[in-house]
């Protein structure tokens, strides 16, 4: 059977479009069901969106590691590093807490991470809030899996430094 042109033209036309949707079926990205857990790129998402100062605030931080400018490990009880030593919380209102790993205090104060999230400021206080120092970090490393920062004990050689490293912790902050 021969058809005449206009209705050959409607039928390929319309053959052409069952394929396309057949197509569009068989290649379509698949639908994670209600309730299903956000994928990894949305949860990559979300951290992204985190601040510096939203991540130094997310958990309470353990001094883990320590190392030397040459990457080398050093004990934590060295004359270098162990007034670094110890837990830390910093609070979402830009405040915080440092305790020794006996629990012992060892300051308190406010905080501050620049947006570009290479500089920890603290500003330590006595009981009665009168500063006691200032200081500025060099922040090394910052994500929800760690926290390092730069010490350098003599600030005029920045040639011998010191990398304070801390992980998240769940130990309690020490009461009062």
């Amino acid at each position: 059977m021969t058809l005449k042109k206009p209705m050959r033209t409607i039928m390929l036309t319309a053959s052409a479009f069952v394929a396309l949707g057949l197509l569009a079926g068989c290649t379509a990205a698949p639908t994670e069901p209600a309730g299903a857990p956000a994928s990894s790129s949305a949860a990559s998402e979300e951290v992204a969106a985190q601040t510096p100062s939203d991540v130094l605030s997310s958990t309470a931080w353990e001094t883990s590691g320590a190392t030397d400018a040459a990457g080398a490990d050093v004990a934590l009880d060295d004359e270098n590093v162990k007034n670094f030593v110890g837990w830390a919380y910093f609070k979402d209102g830009g405040s915080f807490t440092m305790y020794n790993l006996d629990d012992s205090p060892k300051m308190q104060g406010d905080w501050t991470v620049t947006e570009d999230g290479k500089t920890r400021h603290i500003v330590a206080k006595d009981d009665a809030g009168e500063v006691l120092f200032e200081r500025d970090s060099d922040i090394v490393t910052l994500t929800d899996e760690e926290f390092t920062y730069r010490v350098f004990p003599d600030p005029e050689n920045t040639e011998v430094y010191f990398d304070i490293i801390h992980t998240p912790t769940d130990h309690e902050e020490p009461a009062a």
